[in-house]
């Protein structure tokens, strides 16, 4: 009856009731490779676009089991040494298993006969000493003994080899008949054939300088005192020197005991008010017409500082000089360059003080050695090479790149930052960056339009972000620029009305920087703020300002009235706590200034060739708190 029954369907209370439409509905699903726990809105900061953007791939990959297994490939280079090992063990053990089997059939062997001739002495007792002798020549001889190897003695030295030639010891002998030789004795009969050859050869230079002049004398030359004492002069060129600067140091002795002892005691008495004392002035006859255009210390030699000379004016452009002077003689310089073209920039190397990078008013860039005794530069630009097409306002040293090469930035008013490497013995440049200025653009022939860049004048990289830096401009902006982009500023400073003529950071803040401009200001900026800090109007154009190595609130600057002016925002933000004329004549403008590294002292250059360093009074360099 229960089979007969029709079978009724249970349902559950709650189950849903669907139409027949519904479910007909056929609904699909995709199996995917996505991991279900891995992150969906990972967002990185995009420098370029300056917001925050998500990242596009996501690794999906889940790893639930992994084991690491102790199986070797037998084509690898430890497969092949495990299967060389079991094939030598292999073949040893076969060896020495015949040489035990061997060994054991001769023991028995010898038991058997000894066995043999037991049994034969019982039958034969009595039979004669013949027969016993017999017996004895038929025993077979012992077996010998295996031969021990003998280990080396690791710590007996006489057993190792050296292979180190060493020279016979020199003894010192009579020899009757001397039939041998030692190599002691043949070395001393080498060095005394070689001293009298010097010493022939000393002897006849006399001879022959002699026979030049007679020669010369025939054909009617006459030799001028300088050409015959030529050779004598460099034998003593160290001690003129040394005797130059004693000279000199007796001369201007006033002046050393200032430099070394002088305190302006009226300090004390003045409301933190400072004033520079006039030293040493350097001049050289041939930089008259001159401008000195870029001065710089040297990092190594406190008291040597460089100083190039050329034109600001573009309608007299001529030869340009580098000098080296050193404190210690005021009178003349220690190492002097000509070139064709004026010098406009120069900068020491620090890890290497003795070249110098220099950028000249025809766009092309140099090194310069100082160790080398040329007075062309070791490594110059070319057109070939990528020089600039405008002067080279500004030159400066970086740390070498990641292959050690030797690399320096210049900027010019054609508006390219370049990068020059020092590879091979030869400059390779690298555009880093071109100061292009936003909604300006010229029209062209047929109509295209052209894009004009800015002219760079002064830059300067951050003390300790590598790949930060400043760009002053003609047009009176600061550009700060980053290394790695070369199509686009981290920000544009609306600075100046006029060209920018310097900007420097602060050596002690990181934030901060100052620039000058010939619109008779100097401003003191935060790097994150849009407007300045400080504005200082000088009343005249601004040539160069400089940041004190030892204080972070004093800085100097000079103006083209021959002024220069010393502050210190500690004391007075407001003014200047030093103004002092400088040079008097009004038609000579002062260029630069740069402060020592180490001594309270300062340099001034002028457009007339002359460097004047000056010292600080105590009020002027007051330590920070």
């Amino acid at each position: 009856d229960e089979w007969a029954a029709a079978k009724t369907l249970v349902k559950p209370p709650d189950q849903l009731e669907l139409t027949e439409a519904e479910l007909k509905e056929e609904f699909t699903r995709i199996l995917t490779a996505n991991n279900p726990h891995a992150p969906q809105n990972i967002v990185r900061y995009s420098f370029k676009e300056r917001a925050y953007k998500p990242v596009s791939y996501v690794d999906q990959m889940a790893i639930h089991f992994s084991l690491n297994g102790n199986m070797i490939l037998k084509d690898s280079d430890e497969g092949r040494r495990q299967s060389i090992r079991l094939s030598t063990a292999a073949e040893k053990a076969p060896v020495e298993t015949s040489a035990v089997t061997s060994e054991e059939a001769e023991i028995k062997d010898e038991e058997s006969t000894r066995d043999t001739q037991a049994a034969g002495e019982e039958e034969a007792e009595g039979s004669g000493t013949a027969e016993v002798s017999e017996a004895a020549e038929a025993e077979e001889p012992p077996l010998p003994r295996v031969k021990e190897q003998k280990l080396a003695n690791q710590f007996n030295f006489t057993e190792r080899a050296s292979r180190t030639l060493n020279n016979p010891v020199r003894y010192n002998q009579v020899l009757i008949n001397p039939a041998s030789v030692s190599q002691w004795e043949i070395y001393d009969a080498y060095v005394e054939e070689l001293q009298k050859m010097e010493r022939s050869k000393e002897k006849e230079k006399p001879r022959a300088q002699t026979a030049k002049r007679e020669e010369e004398k025939k054909k009617g030359r006459k030799l001028t005192s300088l050409e015959s004492q030529s050779d004598d002069i460099t034998k003593i060129s160290k001690a003129a020197k040394i005797m130059e600067r004693m000279v000199n140091q007796n001369t201007f002795d006033d002046i050393a005991q200032d430099f070394k002892y002088f305190e302006d005691a009226a300090d004390e008495y003045r409301d933190h008010q400072g004033t520079l004392l006039p030293l040493w002035k350097f001049q050289y006859d041939k930089t008259k017409k001159l401008a000195v255009t870029a001065i710089s210390w040297n990092p190594k030699y406190k008291d040597l500082f460089a100083v190039g000379y050329g034109s600001y004016d573009f309608m007299k452009q001529g030869q340009g000089m580098l000098l080296l002077y050193t404190m210690k003689n005021p009178s003349f310089p220690e190492y002097v360059f000509s070139s064709d073209s004026g010098i406009m920039c120069l900068d020491f190397h620090n890890d290497h003080p003795y070249l110098v990078a220099v950028g000249f008013y025809d766009g092309n860039v140099a090194i310069y050695n100082l160790k080398k005794a040329t007075s062309q530069p070791s490594y110059k630009s070319s057109a070939k090479s990528g020089k600039h097409t405008e002067p080279v306002w500004q030159v400066k040293w970086q740390k070498d790149d990641m292959d050690n090469h030797l690399n320096f930035f210049s900027v010019s008013s054609d508006g390219r930052i370049v990068s020059w490497t020092l590879v091979k013995n030869e400059l390779v440049h690298t555009d880093v960056i071109k100061l292009s200025v936003e909604g300006t653009t010229m029209e062209g022939p047929e109509g295209l339009q052209l894009q004009t860049f800015g002219c760079g004048t002064s830059f300067d990289f951050h003390k300790k972000i590598d790949y930060l830096f400043l760009v002053g401009t003609e047009e009176g902006k600061i550009y700060k620029c980053s290394k790695c982009y070369s199509s686009q500023f981290l920000d544009v400073f609306e600075a100046h009305h006029m060209a920018v003529d310097s900007v420097s950071w602060n050596p002690y803040h990181l934030k901060v920087f100052i620039s000058c401009s010939s619109d008779w200001t100097v401003k003191i900026w935060d790097h994150t703020i849009k407007t300045p800090m400080f504005i200082y109007d000088l009343n005249s154009a601004v040539g160069d300002v400089a940041w004190a190595p030892y204080s972070s609130t004093v800085f100097a600057a000079v103006t083209t009235d021959g002024k220069a002016h010393v502050f210190d925002l500690s004391i007075n933000k407001y003014e200047a706590i030093c103004t002092q004329l400088v040079v008097a004549n009004k038609k000579n403008k002062i260029t630069h200034i740069q402060f020592n590294p180490v001594y309270p002292v300062v340099i001034i250059g002028d457009e007339r060739g002359h460097v004047t360093s000056l010292k600080l009074s105590p009020n002027l360099r007051r330590m920070p708190k």
